[in-house]
């Protein structure tokens, strides 16, 4: 009994968390946003030059995606020791991505979360071209969004 209340509180919190994000883009300024997508979308190439395609997570096997959780989790925790809060909050959106898919009570705000970021300006666009210059990652034709979302 103990151990399904706790891993109910477990689940609650990634749900919280993940809600918690929407909460805040709703209410923030517009480059706000800009910045989150293009730093979901760096992740996104850098997973793609590791040889592991992030838009693809829905067809990901169970175990890739649980492995996937508990690494982005880490390196998650990492940067956000080091301050480095944008480029894990960039992260985080994926680690949302994979739990929607592993517990379905996460992917309304997972669903929420990408439908905000697809409305990003021509901004986020500029910072991702900046940022994967910086990173020396290919360039990326646009802003995209996961398949499944």
């Amino acid at each position: 009994m103990f151990n399904d209340w706790k891993k109910e509180k477990a689940v609650q919190a990634r749900i919280d968390a993940a809600q918690a994000v929407v909460d805040r883009l709703e209410t923030s300024k517009p480059h706000v946003v800009d910045g989150l997508a293009a730093e979901a979308q760096l992740w996104a190439a850098r997973y793609r030059a590791e040889g592991q395609e992030l838009l693809e997570i829905a067809a990901w096997t169970p175990a890739e995606r649980t492995r996937f959780i508990s690494r982005a989790e880490t390196k998650i925790a990492a940067l956000r020791k080091q301050r480095a809060y944008d480029t894990s909050d960039g992260l985080a959106v994926w680690l949302h991505s994979a739990l929607a898919l592993t517990e379905p009570r996460v992917a309304p705000a997972a669903r929420s979360l990408w439908q905000m970021l697809s409305g990003a300006s021509d901004n986020a666009r500029t910072m991702l071209a900046e940022k994967l210059a910086e990173a020396d990652l290919p360039a990326e034709p646009d802003l995209r969004r996961p398949e499944g979302f």
